[in-house]
């Protein structure tokens, strides 16, 4: 998906790797309270990490710098940004480096029905720092980036399913499952 950037340092392109979530998407509130945590999937984080890496022909060090990891705000505001005077202290409180509208619910979903869930974001404008997305740049920046953050996705899932050894047991992380709950099952 897409999402706006909070960081001054991001620039449009860069991705962002969710480990947190502020769910302020009110879409899975009566199924899943929001006082309950929604934990990265590590073996996700890793798999993703690595197919940036080999699909961006990036070295460690350089996709660090150009792929954040942090908590992304998932808001059903679809004006957030008209409004951001307002937010700007519940994202600040929250360490948010990303808003979008989706992510939340993804993982929210992913851990209820202990699904594995990752989600792998690229920044598409910056409102707060006065980068907005008008027609023509949001045309340029989907033709060049959608091809890449898909190829990513797909490559993140071939590391989980074929390329390492015992691939398939990166797939049964113990955060999905509960106190009481036998594994596997």
């Amino acid at each position: 998906g897409h999402c706006a950037g909070l960081r001054s340092n991001q620039l449009l392109g860069d991705y962002v790797l969710a480990h947190a979530y502020v769910r302020d998407d009110h879409v899975l509130d009566d199924d899943l309270p929001t006082w309950v945590p929604i934990p990265p999937i590590a073996e996700i984080q890793v798999a993703l990490q690595d197919a940036i890496m080999s699909i961006t022909n990036q070295s460690y060090k350089e996709m660090k710098w150009r792929t954040r990891t942090g908590t992304v705000a998932s808001t059903d505001n679809r004006n957030w940004e008209l409004r951001a005077h307002e937010e700007y202290q519940h994202l600040r409180l929250s360490r948010a480096i990303a808003v979008d509208m989706e992510s939340a619910t993804v993982a929210a979903n992913g851990f209820r029905f202990r699904v594995p869930y990752g989600t792998l974001l690229c920044v598409s404008d910056k409102p707060v720092h006065g980068e907005i997305k008008l027609r023509g740049m949001a045309n340029a920046f989907y033709q060049e980036r959608v091809n890449q953050h898909l190829t990513i996705g797909l490559k993140a899932v071939d590391l989980l399913y074929g390329e390492a050894p015992h691939s398939l047991d990166k797939l049964h992380s113990r955060k999905l499952r509960g106190f009481f709950e036998v594994a596997f099952r």
